[in-house]
């Protein structure tokens, strides 16, 4: 029994840690949808190409990483204000608010959205379109690094605050890759996404 108590506890504070996340992508979908920061929509490759085919492509801008970091860090500090307000919250929630102040969700949700830049860069050397994904047997490799890419930017670093143990890492993959994309097809059904992938 106190094994499974404890895996609960990790899966808690897996998805506690994964909801800002989300905030930061309805930041950035809401940017996106509404031309918010237009100043900041242009692609981080300067529609510069290499070998003939852009670097990143036109989808990914500037706007990304400073409206994921930003709604990011606004959900991590809701999430302190929620825990230092309600005791039954944080009797449930084993994580200490005070090991990710908002400059760390800030960078967090930047660094998430950053990580999407090496599938992009390979996506466009093979010459699959911004929001398409492979064709054939390659399809299932880049549809889960399109699910998962962004965890890898988020753990990095948030584990010097909150430890990526191996059951954190592991929900995490199951939690994102399960919901990432019912999140990226809602995005696009309410307009705030230009592709439904």
């Amino acid at each position: 029994m106190p094994e499974t108590v404890s895996l609960a506890r990790e899966i808690t504070a897996t998805a506690w840690l994964l909801l800002p996340l989300l905030a930061g992508a309805l930041v950035h979908g809401l940017c996106m949808q509404h031309g918010w920061l237009g100043f900041l929509a242009r692609p981080i490759d300067g529609d510069r190409s290499w070998r003939g085919r852009p670097i990143f492509g036109h989808s990914k801008t500037f706007r990304g990483p400073v409206c994921v970091g930003a709604g990011t860090a606004a959900g991590f500090a809701l999430q302190h204000e929620l825990l230092a307000r309600i005791d039954a919250l944080a009797a449930i929630v084993p994580i200490d608010p005070a090991s990710v102040p908002w400059w760390l969700g800030a960078a967090a949700g930047a660094a998430a959205e950053l990580s999407e830049l090496p599938n992009s860069f390979v996506k466009r050397r093979l010459g699959i379109a911004p929001g398409d994904t492979a064709r054939g047997p390659l399809s299932v490799v880049f549809y889960l690094w399109d699910q998962l890419d962004l965890l890898l930017g988020y753990w990095l670093v948030l584990a010097p605050a909150v430890p990526a143990t191996a059951t954190r890492v592991a929900a995490s993959l199951i939690l994102v890759g399960s919901l990432h994309p019912l999140t990226t097809l809602a995005g696009y059904l309410l307009g705030m996404r230009p592709t439904a992938r």
